[in-house]
């Protein structure tokens, strides 16, 4: 049923006055330009008009835009109506949007991966004809400008333009989400035209490379201009968007209702929430208590300080977990990407440094370059799970190091000088250098990591596989259990409820350090340092940046408790956990003492030692000997200091490879 013009515009004028003019004043008065229409509404209160808007959508709005114009309220010109909630017949995935779609209203979700910059775009131009002095408004609704051709006097060409109508414009490129993708599709894309107060300040945010979105829009067709200026016979497809709602939160923008509330509050005030808590985490995964701890903290997060001198501290913690395989890393990993929000899972062989930071790329939109958004970008305020992080190629990893650290990403490309915002959580998981664990051997030197980037990671947990007749027990009945009936295993916390738990400690709860944790973590540090050992070998048990990592840890451990204060408690469970890795990574047998230079730079402290004894019997033995020095004295020389063959071996191995010493001829040393 066709509706006259005149008629729908009455229409809508009652819809308006009886459902939205309190909304339509207050926006008024914010000097905000349009106004929300949900369809629901609009469909319970006249189908026929939802239809219409459904049908021919360009015409039925300037319709609601016109009926908006007759209030008798001031500020009513060029209100624009936003239109939301369409009904899931409208939903259509970027690929099949069809010749058929077009000037239809549908809403399409997906991923933002480019954003042109704002810019001004003619909407109408006024003419007017020198001849007869007729004014001619032309609409401009294709890519080209255009002018009248001829006037009503039959004067043609070469008019005097009087003005024109201009709107803020920006394009975004938006891309299939990969959760609705089935095996081997690439994701489509879709260019998508935001104007007017869809490219606000406000909504600018929304709209950032990296948001899920979803865009309710009209499906245009614009030409393919070719290279010799004719218009092609294919066409490409655009979404006029008519409104942009984010759908993905960081943790700090998920809503929680007062009912969420309570159950919220009431798990923190149970005396067993926190093992609730942690046994909620991974509940189909057997065992590993510690790390299901950690990565709880892990999730909490510390708290990020910015001081005076715009240093900043960062609060989120970095946790690598080495296991041999089929010890349940990947699945660990998967798990945390549901339970945060902006959750990304990347891994190995299939990431690249540009990939995990930023790419600039071709704009093709506007011409020129474009920044794209790398995983650890997008998932800013959220969390990344890296797996197999020992594939990474080595440029590609040393590409996180920045991220890891500042949590920024810099970019100096084409003309391109850019400092991104990456406030990222990361959980890697490697394996050893081997494959497996040498259980007889010292696990740092089975970690096959540069130093640097491993000791960016606050948390190192090795995860052995070794058997042991009970624990493989419970195990396989575990594992068992699960696959006979698979929902056996409920967490104890619904995971959407834990959710909204971390999301609600992130946003209320900033606890602040009380003198007796600072005590307790001062005294530990203090202690293991001391225990350093005596005599020519020192080591360093443990750095600074442990230090931090205390700190960020006893923070979350409050958070985990809604707590305002961070205790000695929580220092004591920092400490504990803290310990437990250093135990495992940085013990070194031969002194008997933790060593973080085993994991900080690769080479012990006695290894260290072992070296310089070396070079000093070197240089002694060059002024008594020359040149070139017998091998066999080198090493007579070290037994009379206490050292055997296998070290001084090895040690001359390490100096041969650094460039120090080379061997001119079979059995004799030289310095370089």
């Amino acid at each position: 049923m066709e509706l006259s013009v005149i008629e729908q515009i009455k229409r809508f004028q009652d819809f308006i006055d009886s459902n939205y003019y309190e909304t339509l004043l207050e926006n008024v008065r914010k000097g905000d330009r349009f106004l929300l229409i949900d369809f629901a509404e609009l469909s319970k209160y006249d189908p026929d008009l939802a239809t219409e808007l459904l049908d021919s959508p360009e015409d039925t709005i300037k319709a609601i835009e016109k009926s908006i114009e007759q209030f008798d309220v001031d500020g009513l010109r060029s209100f624009k109506v936003r239109i939301y909630n369409l009904p899931q017949s409208q939903h259509i995935m970027i690929r099949d949007i069809r010749s058929k779609h077009i000037n239809t209203l549908l809403f399409v979700d997906g991923l933002i991966k480019q954003k042109s910059d704002v810019r001004p775009k003619v909407t109408s131009a006024r003419f007017e004809c020198p001849v007869c002095g007729n004014i001619m408004n032309v609409l401009q609704v294709e890519g080209t400008f255009k002018e009248p051709t001829r006037c009503g006097c039959g004067r043609k060409g070469k008019f005097v333009m009087l003005d024109k109508e201009m709107v803020d414009a920006q394009g975004i490129v938006l891309e299939e989400a990969h959760e609705h993708l089935e095996g081997g599709e690439q994701p489509k894309r879709i260019n998508v035209l935001l104007t007017d107060d869809l490219v606000s300040p406000l909504s600018e945010k929304r709209t950032s490379p990296g948001s899920k979105v979803e865009v309710f829009g009209i499906v245009k067709e614009v030409p393919i201009i070719s290279r010799t200026g004719a218009k092609s016979t294919k066409f490409d497809l655009m979404i006029d968007a008519n409104y942009v709602k984010p759908t993905e939160d960081t943790f700090y923008q998920v809503g929680i209702s007062e009912e969420e509330e309570k159950k919220i509050l009431e798990i923190a005030n149970d005396p067993k929430g926190y093992e609730k808590l942690v046994n909620s985490i991974a509940p189909s995964i057997y065992g590993y208590e510690k790390i299901k701890e950690s990565l709880l903290l892990q999730l909490m997060g510390g708290i990020r300080k910015v001081r005076m001198d715009k240093v900043v501290s960062r609060g989120d913690m970095h946790i690598l977990l080495v296991g041999d395989p089929g010890a349940g890393k990947s699945a660990l990993l998967k798990r945390i990407t549901q339970i945060a929000p902006k959750g990304r899972y990347v891994s190995g062989k299939g990431v690249s440094g540009a990939g995990i930071t930023a790419a600039v790329v071709r704009d093709e939109f506007l011409g020129g370059w474009a920044l794209e958004a790398g995983a650890m970008v997008l998932s800013s305020d959220g969390l990344v799970c890296v797996d197999e992080l020992d594939k990474m190629s080595s440029e590609d990893r040393s590409a996180m190091h920045e991220a890891l650290e500042n949590q920024t990403v810099s970019i100096s490309k084409a003309n391109i000088q850019a400092t991104l915002i990456a406030r990222t959580t990361v959980l890697a998981a490697a394996n050893p250098k081997f494959g497996r664990f040498d259980p007889f051997g010292i696990i740092a030197d089975q970690i096959d990591l540069p130093p640097t980037l491993i000791n960016r990671f606050d948390l190192i947990f090795p995860i052995k596989d070794l058997p042991e007749e009970t624990r493989d027990e419970k195990m396989a009945k575990h594992i068992l259990t699960l696959h006979q009936s698979p929902d056996l295993q409920e967490p104890e916390i619904p995971t959407e409820l834990l959710r909204k738990y971390v999301a609600y400690a992130r946003q209320r709860i900033s606890p602040k350090l009380t003198d007796g944790a600072l005590e307790e973590i001062k005294d530990f540090y203090l202690r293991m340092r001391k225990g350093g050992g005596e005599g020519g070998i020192r080591t360093i048990p443990i750095s600074p940046r442990q230090l931090e990592a205390l700190v960020r840890l006893s923070e979350a451990s409050a958070r985990a408790r809604l707590d305002d204060r961070v205790t000695r408690k929580d220092a004591k469970k920092a400490i504990e956990l803290l310990d437990y890795c250093l135990m495992q990574v940085g013990f070194d047998k031969e002194t008997g003492k933790i060593d973080i230079d085993r994991i900080a730079t690769g080479i012990a402290a006695t290894q260290r030692s072992h070296i310089m004894i070396l070079k000093d019997i070197i240089g002694e033995l060059e002024t008594k000997l020359g040149k070139s020095i017998p091998i066999d004295d080198i090493v007579a020389e070290a037994k009379n200091r206490g050292l055997d063959e296998d070290k001084v071996e090895e040690a001359l191995e390490r100096l041969k490879r650094s460039g120090d010493i080379f061997e001119p001829r079979r059995g004799f040393l030289s310095r370089i």
